[in-house]
């Protein structure tokens, strides 16, 4: 099994995202010790965003293509075949602003690509992505699920996964850790007894 693992807080160690991402990460690797883990930080080694550059490298052949076009076709196709190859992707999204860092979507705008992870049909969109497995880390200072102030995080993040054909997706959540000291302890808390007690139940 392969394992795709993501981080994508600015907050280093002081990042709640980046310790239960670890957690998820470590646990699965116990419920499964032959998986095998590809790590990309997302923050410490950022992918450059979409861009005009981005598309016309995509569009020009490889002996064509200036040395800022060959850097971004080769950023492209590794950070598609990372997650093409993944059978199962551990993300860690905290919240900013009411929806995902810039990091993430950056990241994800590298892997929905047309052709190989959906495709139009006359039926309309279909995704090419079946059988992977995603786990949300999902951290946030307020209380967002299920309000409308989480639409363009956890409910994007859905959103984009299922489009890419994705059903098997899972939320390890830990909201309100600005809330005071008894609320984040307690969403912590929680956090770690669904990974630990919950999370790889079947496994």
């Amino acid at each position: 099994m392969k394992l795709l693992h993501i981080d994508s807080s600015i907050l280093g160690d002081n990042s709640a995202s980046r310790q239960l991402s670890s957690e998820v990460v470590k646990a699965w690797q116990t419920a499964a010790p032959a998986a095998v883990v590809t790590y990309r930080d997302l923050a410490a080694d950022a992918i450059s965003h979409f861009s005009a550059t981005t598309l016309v490298a995509a569009g020009t052949t490889a002996e064509l293509r200036n040395a800022a076009q060959q850097h971004e076709a080769e950023l492209s196709a590794s950070t598609l075949a990372e997650f093409l190859a993944a059978d199962a992707v551990v993300i860690a999204a905290p919240m900013y602003n009411f929806t995902i860092p810039t990091q993430l979507k950056a990241w994800i705008d590298r892997i929905a690509v047309a052709g190989q992870t959906f495709r139009y049909t006359e039926a309309g969109p279909e995704g090419l992505c079946g059988g992977k497995k995603v786990v949300i880390v999902s951290t946030a200072g307020g209380l967002h699920a299920g309000q409308a102030t989480g639409v363009a995080h956890e409910d994007y993040l859905k959103l984009l996964f299922g489009f890419l054909g994705i059903t098997d997706i899972e939320f390890v959540r830990a909201h309100g850790l600005a809330y005071g000291d008894d609320v984040r302890t307690k969403a912590m808390s929680d956090a770690h007894t669904q990974i630990s007690e919950q999370l790889f139940a079947a496994a």
